[in-house]
């Protein structure tokens, strides 16, 4: 017997359920350690995350990935503003009895961690925020080429590219190959699509994070907790340049921003960006 045999990785981790105030929500736990719950990005799934970034991260994490309620195998209400995100990573944590976790997520899901951060304080000992937007009004819009590509219903691997990667790198065309060959790997025990009626939901989700209705911008201004921010130079629909306006005002933040990358700077360096993760979560507190 391997030892991949023994210790399940983000390719056969086993899709598990946990019941949550009358809903049920699916999840994927891979690794040991100190539990790392990940909020995934719009239109996300359980089989959308990079299986290397995972078990990379695994190696010293649990590592949990989740569908929200009401999307893919989840059960429950679609969430509609950005509360309802966060409170699923609240519900999971309680489910599976983790009195403290390490928040993270990507995109949409960055900006749920960011809600679990300042309305759940005390159930976050540090924050992971990968290729996602600050709350409130920033001054650099995302660009339209990017709701053009992602309103497609079907997407290839040049759609890939647009969204997620920097099209003008061959190194990050090439690290798109790479991660959509990666998660193509998982043939069985697989999650479920979004449904289409439902992109409006997470849209409005992300709306209402853009509307501050929680002053999360100003909760982010006295936290105590350890952020970190992780980001591609050129970001197609949450711009770095807009965290670079609040480097100077976020006195828990660091930023890290990965050269000729896109909108998933995790999948096109997912060794080095674990390891950046790593090493903030062991030297911070």
């Amino acid at each position: 017997m391997t030892h991949s045999d023994t210790i399940p990785s983000a390719t056969t981790a086993k899709t598990r359920f946990v019941e949550a105030i009358g809903r049920r929500i699916a999840y994927r736990s891979v690794g040991k350690g100190a539990p790392i719950i990940l909020c995934n990005r719009y239109k996300g799934i359980l089989d959308t995350w990079d299986p290397a970034f995972i078990d990379n991260l695994a190696q010293h994490f649990t590592v949990i990935t989740f569908d929200y309620s009401g999307l893919a195998l989840s059960t429950g209400t679609p969430p509609s503003d950005i509360l309802s995100m966060a409170n699923d990573a609240r519900d999971i944590a309680e489910a599976l009895k983790l009195e403290k976790i390490i928040i993270g997520g990507w995109s949409l899901g960055g900006m749920a961690a960011q809600t679990v951060t300042t309305h759940y304080p005390e159930l976050v000992s540090h924050a992971i925020l990968i290729g996602t937007a600050p709350p409130g009004k920033n001054d650099h819009a995302p660009e339209r080429l990017f709701f053009e590509t992602a309103a497609k219903p079907v997407k290839d691997l040049a759609d890939e590219i647009i969204i997620f990667f920097e099209p003008k790198s061959e190194a990050s065309r090439n690290a798109a190959k790479l991660t959509h060959d990666r998660i193509a790997k998982r043939t069985s025990d697989l999650d479920a699509p979004i449904s289409a009626p439902v992109w409006d939901s997470l849209y409005k989700a992300g709306a209402d994070f853009y509307a501050d209705r929680h002053n999360s911008r100003e909760k982010l201004k006295t936290t105590t907790i350890p952020i970190l921010v992780i980001s591609g130079d050129h970001d197609i629909v949450c711009p770095v340049e807009n965290w670079f306006a609040l480097t100077r005002e976020l006195p828990t933040m660091q930023l890290i921003v990965f050269p000729q990358a896109g909108h998933g700077p995790q999948h096109q360096y997912p060794g080095i960006a674990a390891e950046y993760i790593t090493t903030f979560i062991r030297n911070t507190k």
